[in-house]
């Protein structure tokens, strides 16, 4: 099974079709809601250089945006 943390806010489209999708897959995974969590936000800056989200970390590897074949890939699905 792999870690899979998502850096997300409520607003971003992109970060609910993220985390539709691990639900339907029946992946588990942490959220992170960096509107409202600042030091989550300062994590996510330092680890990904930016400020957009969602910021996808799946074991060691780094997605920015959902980039559904890259997720599918590291997720080996």
């Amino acid at each position: 099974m792999k870690n899979v943390t998502i850096y997300s806010t409520p607003s971003c489209h992109f970060c609910h079709m993220a985390k539709d999708f691990f639900k339907e897959k029946n992946i588990a995974y942490t959220d992170y809601n960096v509107a409202a969590d600042a030091a989550k936000r300062a994590e996510m800056v330092e680890k990904s250089g930016q400020m957009g989200v969602p910021v996808i970390l799946i074991d060691n590897d780094m997605v920015i945006g959902f980039n559904k074949p890259k997720v599918i890939e590291l997720l080996g699905l």
